[in-house]
């Protein structure tokens, strides 16, 4: 099927609202380009983003931010070992109607009807309870006692996960995982950007973004990015990109066959080819390059490819898999 560009002026205003809106959370958060572009990427594209870091690299604060920076509603959960599913999603409880005075079963919606969710330390409970999101983030509704609730587009997961305290942390199953269209890695600033952050945060004055984009607006630039054309050469790129993290696939390099236990599956070349057309709108080009795929690659496939015990004992991670992949994998 061929997609034919979009309208000029339809462009335009995305390119604008894009710009705007990373301005708008720059005014915040201090450095971290990268890990904003990525954000950003994933907002554009319409998916849900997991954000790994340290304490105190401000992924709450970026997330809060870019919810500052959209006219949507927000909702917070705090991921804890005794969270339970019903606190996500919501519960069915007996009332009285004020009209008749009969008694009622009626459901009171839980914090996933909201347009932006931070589920902040989302590792942090068991994955019973991570689980309540995984009909959210892939079928846009919740199924409470059989009854299905459709939840309100735009829908926004970012997660946040801390990498290094373990105790008593639940790691994400494979198919929770999958469902994140990005893997964003949040590391210490630069000097110049820590010392910025030490200086604007040491004051009384409050920094804050405000509104540029709503829901309809941000729906519209989704559909937008799904309709710019992507050339055969940088579909073909992202697919042999995808299945050469497939140690079973013939094209995987030997690196992929001796380290990774369980490759990228189709979502990945799906999230390739979405993060490559946000990368080109952010950059006001209409077209994707096979460069975007590049540059979207570690993000999309550091949480879908499994190392096995060969790469745990040489100290090789999915990120240094992913390098090497893309010495050997050009477009």
């Amino acid at each position: 099927m061929t997609v034919s560009a979009p309208a000029p002026d339809t462009f335009e205003r995305a390119v604008d609202l894009a710009t705007r809106l990373d301005a708008e959370v720059g005014k915040v958060i201090v450095g971290q380009e990268r890990v904003r572009r990525e954000v950003l990427l994933c907002v554009l594209a319409g998916g849900h983003c997991l954000l790994r870091g340290v304490p105190g690299l401000a992924k709450t604060l970026l997330i809060r931010t870019l919810a500052e920076a959209v006219d949507l509603t927000f909702s917070r959960i705090q991921f804890t070992p005794d969270l339970m599913p019903s606190d996500i999603l919501g519960t069915e409880v007996i009332d009285q109607d004020p009209a008749t005075g009969e008694r009622r079963i009626r459901f009171v919606r839980g914090p996933i009807f909201a347009n932006v969710i931070l589920a902040d330390e989302i590792n942090r409970t068991p994955p019973r309870t991570q689980a309540a999101l995984l009909e959210a983030m892939q079928e846009y509704q919740v199924t409470i006692a059989g009854v299905a609730h459709p939840l309100e587009r735009p829908l926004f997961v970012l997660a946040t996960e801390n990498p290094i305290e373990q105790e008593g942390t639940h790691p994400l199953p494979e198919a929770q995982l999958d469902r994140f269209m990005l893997n964003v890695v949040i590391d210490y600033p630069s000097p110049e950007d820590e010392r910025a952050v030490l200086v604007e945060t040491t004051t009384s004055r409050n920094r804050h973004a405000s509104p540029v984009a709503g829901g309809a607006e941000l729906e519209e630039v989704r559909t937008l990015v799904r309709d710019l054309p992507a050339a055969s050469n940088v579909i073909d790129y992202a697919l042999r990109l995808v299945r050469a993290t497939r140690p079973a696939d013939p094209t995987a390099p030997d690196d992929v066959r001796t380290w990774v236990e369980w490759g990228a599956g189709p979502r990945a070349g799906q999230a390739l080819l979405l993060g490559a057309k946000a990368a080109a709108l952010l950059d006001g080009r209409s077209v994707p390059e096979p460069d975007d795929i590049t540059g979207i690659a570690p993000a999309v496939l550091r949480h879908r490819i499994l190392v096995n015990f060969h790469a745990e004992a040489d100290r090789v991670s999915a990120d240094d898999v992913i390098a090497r992949l893309l010495e050997r994998v050009r477009p």
